[in-house]
C-alpha cells in the first residue's frame, strides 16, 4: 500500500507514540503513510479468531488515544478489522504475521 521503510516506523515512533505499553499516541497522524503505520502497530492488540463487541474494541482503543472512534473507523477502513453490518461483531482480518516489524517491544 506504501513504501514504508524502518526510518519512516522510527519517525512515528518519535512524533506520535507516547508509550509502547501499552501503546499510546499524543495524536492522529494527518500523513495518510503515517496513519497506516500507527493502525499496524495497534492491530497488534487484537487476537486472530477473537470476535469482539463493538464495546470491547472501545475499550481496547480507548486506552490508545482519546479518539478511540476514528481509531476504530480507520482499523476497518483499511481493513485490519472487519465487523457485521450491524456493528455487533468485530474481527481481526489482518495478519499478523505481515505486520511483525511494526510490534512495539
Amino acid at each position: 500500500m506504501f513504501d514504508i521503510v524502518p526510518n519512516d516506523i522510527d519517525k512515528v515512533i518519535e512524533t506520535v507514540i507516547v508509550s509502547n505499553h501499552p501503546i499510546q499516541i499524543n495524536r492522529f497522524p494527518k500523513k495518510e503513510k503515517q496513519k497506516y503505520i500507527v493502525l499496524c502497530m495497534i492491530c497488534h492488540l487484537f487476537e486472530k479468531d477473537k470476535i469482539y463487541t463493538e464495546h470491547e474494541v472501545n475499550e481496547i482503543l480507548e486506552v490508545v488515544y482519546e479518539d478511540f472512534v476514528i481509531l476504530r473507523r480507520y482499523l476497518i477502513d483499511y481493513h485490519f478489522l472487519d465487523r457485521k453490518p450491524n456493528g455487533s461483531a468485530y474481527w481481526l482480518t489482518a495478519d499478523l504475521n505481515d505486520f511483525v516489524q511494526y510490534k512495539l517491544k
